[in-house]
């Protein structure tokens, strides 16, 4: 009865989405990896772009990481970026190019989790495995009553095991989008439409009126603030620009010339002494921003530096002119300072 009740109302309520109208593998992967950090109406453009730019898994797996990386550039989180391409050079290398079918395989993928595999197996080839996602835990959680966190493991293996008994096994991958968009667009976070809802009636959170103290999600993860110095070099329309290649947010993208304190505090004027950097004017403060994370907050400052001459670049350094700077793949708070640049 839940399931039939939830799947008329996705055939009257689903919004028309590209990757809903293909059982194509790849093309639903990358909807599902855009999606993880970021809005539908966001999203829409930058699936059409990737798939323009990789249309196949192998096309994915033949581009250059700096190539995935621009086109990935301001959508964040750039680690997503960067396992899509090595999974599918896994994909190539693995299976001749043919995306998995099984649920197994597909969760070796690089960056795959459970939510992430259960989505292709189901959507792709109708395998009957629960996608949980934010949407369906908040659904599931105010519709059976729920008062378990959602932020940990075992909630969400409780509320997959609570799906798998709804699901249709000839219908799963209809029936996992149902319960997302239901989520999505119904059972959202904030004052949801309860008198429109079909299953009002049977709602633990509508018949309580708590759908505004369920979910119960508690986060124990501290933020971080960092403290980041760029420094803009500028000399006859040239600059200076680094990779960065630690294993830290940003990994594979490019910045100007970094230096982290632990506090807001940095003699600018004692470093460039210090460095034999001799500039021709005072240094100015050209932008300064503070830029959320999950688990950071960043505090950014480009420093506008006119040298007698620019810095002998080190390891990962490069020098580009200032109207090639828009052409690497850059932090979306980087791409601000470029466009002050070259504008």
């Amino acid at each position: 009865m839940f399931s039939k009740i939830l799947l008329d109302w996705f055939d009257e309520h689903r919004r028309d989405l590209p990757w809903r109208n293909t059982d194509d593998p790849y093309k639903i992967w990358v909807s599902e990896v855009i999606l993880q950090q970021t809005r539908v109406v966001q999203g829409l453009s930058y699936y059409h772009n990737f798939i323009a730019n990789f249309p196949t898994v192998t096309a994915l797996a033949e581009a250059d990481e700096s190539q995935v990386l621009k086109v990935w550039q301001g959508l964040g989180y750039y680690s997503r970026a960067r396992n899509m391409h090595a999974a599918a050079q896994s994909v190539v290398r693995d299976h001749g190019g043919t995306f998995p079918s099984d649920y197994d395989s597909i969760r070796r993928l690089k960056g795959v989790g459970d939510y992430t595999a259960a989505a292709i197996a189901s959507f792709a080839f109708n395998l009957p495995y629960p996608a949980v996602d934010g949407n369906v835990l908040r659904f599931t959680a105010r519709y059976k009553g729920l008062f378990d966190n959602i932020a940990t493991a075992a909630t969400r293996k409780k509320v997959e095991a609570i799906c798998h008994e709804w699901m249709p096994a000839e219908h799963a991958g209809t029936f996992n989008q149902a319960m997302m968009e239901m989520g999505a667009i119904q059972c959202v976070p904030t004052n949801p439409n309860c008198e429109q809802c079909p299953f009002a009636p049977t709602c633990y959170a509508a018949l309580h009126h708590c759908t505004d103290t369920l979910p119960v999600k508690e986060k124990t993860t501290k933020v971080k603030d960092r403290y980041f110095h760029y420094l803009i070099y500028l000399k006859d329309n040239q600059s200076i620009i680094q990779k960065r290649t630690d294993n830290d947010i940003w990994k594979g993208l490019y910045e100007f010339p970094l230096v982290e304190t632990e506090s807001d505090r940095f003699d600018l004027d004692q470093f460039l002494q210090e460095n034999r950097i001799r500039s021709l004017a005072a240094p100015q403060i050209a932008l300064q921003k503070n830029h959320l994370l999950s688990h950071q907050r960043l505090h950014l400052t480009f420093h506008l530096i006119r040298p007698e001459k620019l810095p002998k670049p080190t390891e990962n350094q490069q020098v580009a002119g200032v109207d090639e700077l828009p052409e690497f793949a850059v932090s979306k708070v980087t791409a601000e300072m470029v466009a002050l640049l070259v504008r």
